[in-house]
Parts: C-alpha cells; sequence; structure tokens
C-alpha cells in the first residue's frame, strides 16, 4: 500500500474529466485502460502531483482497482507521489553527469532555494530531484523542468541562478 500523504478526497472539476473523455475516446471501448499514462498526466498537471486519492478517482473513472493505478504511478518517475513546486526541477544524475558537476548543480539547488531535495519552497514555486538518465550524457549536468518538461544542457551554477529567477519572474 502507499504511504498516504494526505486524506483530503479529490474533485476533478467538469473541465478535466472533460480532457478524461477526450483521452478515453483514443482507445477501443473494452480496452480504456490503455489511457491510464495519459489520464495520470492530466491529473499531475492540474494538481501539481498525484496524490491516493487522486489515484483512486482515476481508478474509479476508469473502472479498475486502485492497486492497478497506484503499480503504474509508482513504476514510473515522472509521477510525483507528493507535492511539488510549480517548477519541479529534476537533475540528472547517473555517472556522467556526475562527472561534469551534477552534483555540484545539486548543492547548489539546495543552498539557491533553501530547500532540500525533494522539498517545496516557501512560495511553492519550487522544487527539484536528482533523477536517473535523461539521455543526454554528452550535454551535462543537465536538468528538465516539469510540468513542461523543458530541458537545459550544460549547466553552470551561474546558468542556474539564471534560471530560477527567469522563471520566478514568468
Amino acid at each position: 500500500m502507499l504511504k498516504v500523504e494526505e486524506q483530503t478526497p479529490v474533485v476533478f472539476s467538469s473541465e478535466l474529466l472533460a480532457k478524461f473523455d477526450d483521452v478515453i475516446t483514443r482507445y477501443p471501448a473494452d480496452k480504456s485502460k490503455s489511457a491510464l499514462l495519459p489520464l495520470l498526466h492530466l491529473v499531475q498537471a492540474e494538481f501539481l502531483w498525484v496524490s491516493t486519492s487522486a489515484m483512486d478517482k482515476v481508478a474509479e473513472y476508469l473502472k479498475i482497482q486502485p492497486i492497478e493505478v497506484y503499480e503504474v504511478a509508482t513504476f514510473y518517475s515522472m509521477y510525483f507521489l507528493k507535492p511539488q513546486g510549480k517548477y519541479a526541477m529534476e537533475v540528472c544524475r547517473t555517472g556522467p553527469c556526475c562527472l561534469v558537476g551534477a552534483e555540484k548543480i545539486l548543492d547548489h539547488l539546495e543552498s539557491k532555494l533553501g530547500v532540500k531535495e525533494g522539498e517545496v519552497t516557501a512560495d511553492g514555486l519550487f522544487s527539484f530531484r536528482g533523477v536517473e538518465c535523461l539521455a543526454a550524457c554528452g550535454f551535462g549536468p543537465v536538468l528538465q523542468i516539469s510540468p513542461e518538461y523543458t530541458f537545459y544542457e550544460n549547466l553552470t551554477t551561474e546558468s542556474v541562478d539564471k534560471l530560477i529567477e527567469d522563471l520566478k519572474n514568468k
């Protein structure tokens, strides 16, 4: 069973449910479970994370068991299972990126944002975490920012500072 971060039931807006309905039309009627990943993406775009309550609602919508949703959501690192900042920064922390400064970037983010990995800044704008390979080994260190999955390469502490300021001013 998932560790429950919250007990508040999630209510899906009519707009979100309309998006669900649109996604479902892309799959055969007897294969609606195939829509699970895109539905989880929609939930995350709406709430910035996928809570247990939201997973339960997705299961109810798809008429599947909640465990079937939990299995998928916990398998993929692209789904956040606890609250994230509006801009969730993911820094590649595998060997090639570490050799060119990824750990320095992670340390810098902690210092610059004043939060530890996995925490959210007080203003709700930022969170960060180290992730496995982002498939840009020749351009490290690299990070991507959710929810748009914007990609940044050849990072330095200076370029990270500029990125943070640009995002604050967005």
